[in-house]
């Protein structure tokens, strides 16, 4: 009889085999914590001193320690490597905490990654110092931009919204406190509009009010009118909606004067005005004019949203810009306003001179990462920041449908009621002004009421 134990050991073998392959393409995340992670980790310990010689990461002992060890210790001296002093697994990837040596900075870590990359056989190799002395070297196992899914604990909070995974599995989040002004620039197809929509899907949740300025006649912001406390779409109008945005911004400052305060969350909470997030669609169409008569009121425009720009931060006026191109060949107050936009994300984009528009001033270093951003991945941009700090970023793909109709008529309850931009509530909007004893009065208001 024939012992079929064999076989059965085999196909077990195929099986599993078969198995791992499928986990490595259809679930990246269980073949990295079953065979990517432990073997990562074991070159990386026995290979760790040597690859950090090889890439010029050494520095030589001090005489002092030189002399003990060759003299008492009767061992070779050989240049010293930053100390590990953590090393820890992630799903995505592993975490490991580096002590500098005296002559070695993060800088010197941060130049070596592609080496360092390479040598351990991970995806990517990112660096980041977390304090004076000490680095992180966070090295992501696989493509985690490939097919992006955001942790179900990537929930909006206060005025934090994530909206895309980084190229290292963190959460990248738009925290409006601490970058109240920012811009995005891409190309068509390149994902811009995706970006906004997760954007304008997290801000619909939360306590904010919303104001759109789409001058392409709505075509695209028109769609979350349910939760927008004020839309214009076009140049006339959006001029007019931006005067009463700095009239606002005036009369917020003379609150926090009376009060003797100089920030809108350092008044009380019974006093507070909602704070307001301006999302501009395609800024190029507020600079461009048609006539020599038109240039005064674009020149006004231009200037009052730089004000916005300069001063809205302390009463919770924040601008969300978006654009295909945004440099001094756009006119007048163009640079001045880019200025003052320290949040930068940049997609695909035609040429170079824009990604240096988007990232040249604040993270010069990202430019390169920009232009090579392929066509056929849409949503990958890197964003950076005023700090010089950058990384690559894709937003998870959201229909216009999900943004708009289940996530702003959902939350259109949370549109506040702001007399000074009644004149530009969307077309047909159902404003909801509770009272305290009597029931919630609905009111259909039409266009310019």
């Amino acid at each position: 009889m024939t012992d079929v134990t064999p076989w059965l050991e085999l196909g077990s073998v195929a099986a599993g085999a078969g198995g791992l392959g499928y986990a490595k393409v259809r679930a990246p995340r269980v073949y990295w914590s079953l065979v990517g992670l432990p073997v990562t980790w074991g070159r990386f310990t026995w290979t760790y001193r040597d690859t950090m010689e090889v890439c010029g990461l050494t520095v030589q002992p001090s005489g002092f320690r030189a002399f003990v060890k060759r003299n008492l210790a009767r061992a070779e001296v050989r240049p010293a490597p930053p100390k590990v002093r953590r090393v820890r697994g992630t799903s995505t990837g592993l975490l490991v905490t580096l002590r500098l040596p005296a002559g070695l900075e993060p800088a010197d870590i941060a130049a070596a990654t592609e080496r360092l990359r390479h040598a351990w056989g991970v995806h990517s190799v990112t660096v980041s110092e977390t304090k004076p002395g000490y680095v992180e070297l966070r090295m992501t196992g696989y493509d985690v931009l490939r097919r992006v899914r955001m942790p179900r604990a990537a929930k909006p909070r206060d005025l934090v919204v994530p909206v895309a995974l980084r190229e290292d599995g963190r959460v990248f989040e738009r925290n409006y406190r601490q970058q109240p002004m920012a811009l995005t620039l891409g190309a068509n197809q390149s994902g811009k509009s995706m970006f906004q929509r997760n954007l304008i899907k997290g801000l619909a949740q939360l306590p904010v009010g919303l104001v759109g300025i789409d001058c392409k006649r709505g075509v695209e912001q028109s769609r979350y009118a349910p939760r927008l406390s004020g839309l214009a779409t076009d140049r006339q109008t959006a001029g007019r909606l931006v005067d009463a945005l700095v009239q606002e911004m005036e009369d917020r400052f003379d609150l926090l004067a009376l009060y003797g305060v100089s920030d809108l969350w350092e008044l009380p909470d019974d006093v507070r005005p909602v704070p307001l997030v301006v999302l501009i669609d395609e800024v190029a169409e507020l600079f461009w004019v048609t006539s020599k008569k038109e240039e005064a009121d674009r020149d006004h425009t231009v200037m009052q949203l730089v004000r916005l720009g300069q001063m809205a931060r302390a009463i919770g006026i924040y601008l969300e810009v978006c654009g295909q191109r945004f440099g001094s060949d756009l006119g007048r107050g163009a640079t001045a306003l880019r200025a003052q936009l320290t949040g930068r994300v940049v997609h695909r984009v035609n040429d170079k001179q824009t990604a240096e528009m988007g990232l040249g001033d604040v993270a010069p270093d990202a430019v390169a990462s920009v232009t090579g951003i392929r066509a056929d991945r849409p949503g990958v941009a890197v964003a950076g920041d005023a700090s010089g700090y950058w990384s690559r970023i894709r937003t998870p793909e959201v229909t216009p449908a999900e943004a708009a109709a289940a996530v702003c008529r959902q939350f259109a309850h949370l549109t506040p009621d702001l007399p000074f931009l009644a004149p530009f509530r969307p077309v047909g909007q159902t404003v909801i002004s509770p009272m305290p004893t009597d029931p919630p009065l609905v009111e259909v208001l039409p266009v310019g009421e």
